[in-house]
């Protein structure tokens, strides 16, 4: 890599480079980062940070991991690629699924391998639109997700999140996905009122699914899909009773339940699977991004034996036709081998649990500012929610930017994070310490006392 200026790379980014979301005005002056350590990522200039969302909700233990590296370099010397195609394998892809279904959900052994979490997505609508043909059920093939929800943005990916501003400079949208409410608490359990057999704010929400089902006819909906904590939407945590009446209703009108646990997954939320919480298991499970703690590129999905043996009994001219040049790459799967082996040398799902209950802790000293309507979270997953009156529920004008100035404000004091709308979004790594959470906390203390003054 050549040496060269900050000015001079921005020059060359502007002229060369397409990013995710891109407009260019939005990019005047890119943030260029060359070194991290730990939680701490450092910019081109010298400032230092921390990473507030581990590079994008992915970096679980933490930059700098020299063991992984040393894991991809050998790989790399022995053999850094081979195909995963049918009739051919590989050592560490075999290690690796054996290894994850030890680690997952007792229902989810089998694995298919991709390069992250839209891969992810694709390959589990292809599955189980593939398993209701073999059950001889063609026409169950639609999809039902959730507003706030994301799943990822190739097409069919996109046309499952439920955040409407991905869409509309690509559509027309993949036909068949239909969307619910999210259980968002802050708003649902607020607005509730009993009725339609529902007691609770999580059953009522949860009743959603039953709705849209009975109404789009449940011999045409092949699955829900559903991340156990939506990320990107916001950090939202469902009500305790949600998920096991998603269950239910899953189970009653046979549609298969998608966990994407691409953001939950590996010791996110304190445990291994985030759906662990609340008793549930899924059909499919989506991963990627701590799968490798973001060192290289790999997702998946996880696959009960239900699905399986239809995979594996299909006739063979009606065989599961679904591949990417990646899937089980030798150098990717060794590096995920050694992140795994970290995680569990280190404890770090335990850690996690214990600095993510002291960050959630800490961050409830943040309501005290009247434009705090809440702060959330579950484990080393949180936000704050930024309101103008947080007891009617009243949000700012959109036109405002309120998220956007906390966010340049808490840039400034040396924390990076992102936002959505007026929701500030925390995802640190699992490795974070305690002093560095209460400095997570400070700036953010600041931050909205910097915005609100006067």
């Amino acid at each position: 890599m050549k040496e060269r200026d900050l000015q001079s790379a921005i020059e060359a980014d502007h002229a060369h480079l397409i990013h995710p979301l891109h407009h260019p005005s939005a990019h005047t002056a890119p943030r260029i980062w060359v070194k991290g350590k730990g939680s701490i990522i450092t910019d081109m200039e010298g400032t230092e940070f921390i990473d507030g969302l581990s590079g994008l909700w992915n970096v679980n233990i933490g930059h700098g991991r020299a063991e992984l590296a040393r894991a991809a370099q050998s790989q790399m010397e022995t053999l850094a690629y081979a195909s995963n195609y049918v009739g051919c394998s590989n050592l560490n892809a075999i290690e690796l699924a054996e290894r994850l279904a030890q680690l997952t959900y007792p229902s989810i052994n089998t694995f298919f391998f991709a390069s992250g979490g839209g891969e992810a997505t694709e390959s589990a609508i292809k599955t189980a639109r593939f398993f209701w043909k073999t059950e001889g059920k063609p026409d169950k093939w639609k999809v039902i997700s959730r507003e706030l929800g994301y799943h990822g943005v190739t097409l069919a990916a996109m046309s499952a999140t439920g955040i409407s501003s991905y869409w509309p400079m690509f559509e027309p949208r993949t036909p068949g996905f239909l969307h619910i409410a999210s259980p968002y608490p802050y708003f649902f359990n607020y607005s509730f009122k009993p009725g339609n057999g529902a007691a609770t704010p999580g059953i009522a929400a949860a009743n959603l699914l039953e709705e849209a089902i009975l109404k789009e006819g449940a011999d045409s909906i092949a699955a829900f899909i559903a991340e156990p904590v939506q990320g990107a939407g916001g950090v939202i945590v469902p009500q305790e009773d949600y998920f096991p009446r998603i269950r239910e209703i899953c189970d009653q009108y046979e549609v298969l339940f998608i966990a994407d646990e691409v953001i939950t997954g590996f010791g996110r939320t304190g445990l291994w699977f985030a759906l662990d919480h609340w008793g549930v298991e899924p059909d499919i499970l989506n991963f990627a991004k701590g799968v490798t703690s973001g060192y290289l590129p790999l997702g998946g999905i996880g696959i009960n034996d239900r699905i399986r043996k239809a995979i594996h009994e299909a006739d063979p001219a009606k065989r599961y036709m679904h591949a990417y040049t990646y899937s089980g790459h030798p150098t990717t799967c060794a590096v995920a081998l050694a992140n795994l082996d970290y995680f569990e040398r280190e404890d770090v799902v335990t850690r996690a649990a214990e600095t993510g209950a002291y960050l959630q802790s800490c961050l409830k000293t943040v309501e005290r500012h009247p434009q705090v309507g809440e702060t959330r979270g579950l484990g080393m997953l949180a936000a704050v929610e930024l309101m103008e009156d947080g007891d009617s529920r009243k949000k700012f004008d959109p036109a405002l930017k309120i998220g956007e100035k906390v966010q340049v404000e808490t840039a400034q004091r040396g924390l990076w994070s992102r936002v959505r709308e007026d929701v500030y979004c925390l995802a640190p790594p699992l490795t974070t310490s305690r002093g560095e959470v209460d400095r997570i906390v400070d700036i953010l203390d600041q931050s909205i006392a910097a915005v609100f003054k006067g």
